[in-house]
């Protein structure tokens, strides 16, 4: 009998061994160097340091919601009166904006200059552009169909992990029409699908 599992030992990608291990690294890291700062500068320091990150990462962050915001809002507008929608190129990059005013909040020196860094005009655009590369080439190496293959891939996928598959069989006979006999092909008891 089968059960729908596969046997085959899964491969773990390398993102999912790895990610833990560096985000385990930065932390270590981040303490190392706000330990080393407040030696060399005292505690009080290192105090407005994270406090001075948290105020300007929030500060970024509220902007770059409100230019999101007002952006969208004229796009509806543009789009209600019957004109055609502006450039994209105006609200681009608002989400790495947001990104450089999250790592500003988070307590560290480290994801500080990261966040600094993605201020940077040029840093933002360079960013901007690998990012959308490595999506494009993720998806279109994922399923190798596009969208809607990605689609249908989710649907036969059981949460639990098991697949299902199946065919559609389709007879080529005529329904019968409307009051047909009880002898039609639709007739008689159909019992429910088990999930």
């Amino acid at each position: 009998m089968t059960t729908g599992t596969s046997t085959a030992p899964r491969r773990r990608s390398a993102a999912r061994t790895y990610l833990p291990l560096a985000v385990a690294a930065w932390f270590i890291l981040e303490i190392w160097l706000l330990s080393l700062v407040a030696g060399a500068a005292g505690g009080f320091t290192v105090a407005l340091l994270l406090l001075g990150g948290i105020v300007l990462g929030a500060v970024v962050i509220k902007r770059a919601g409100r230019r999101a915001f007002r952006n969208l809002t004229a796009s509806f507008q543009r789009v209600g009166q019957g004109t055609a929608p502006e450039d994209r190129q105006q609200g681009r990059g608002n989400g790495l904006v947001m990104l450089a005013g999250l790592l500003l909040i988070l307590p560290g020196l480290l994801s500080d200059v990261a966040g600094l860094l993605l201020l940077l005009p040029p840093v933002r655009a360079l960013a901007g552009r690998r990012l959308a590369r490595s999506l494009e080439r993720t998806m279109t190496s994922a399923t190798g169909g596009g969208f809607g293959a990605a689609f249908q891939q989710a649907r036969i996928h059981q949460p639990d992990g098991k697949v299902v598959r199946g065919e559609v069989v389709r007879e080529d006979r005529p329904r019968p029409g409307p009051g047909a006999g009880p002898s039609g092909p639709d007739s008689g008891y159909r019992p429910p699908l088990a999930s």
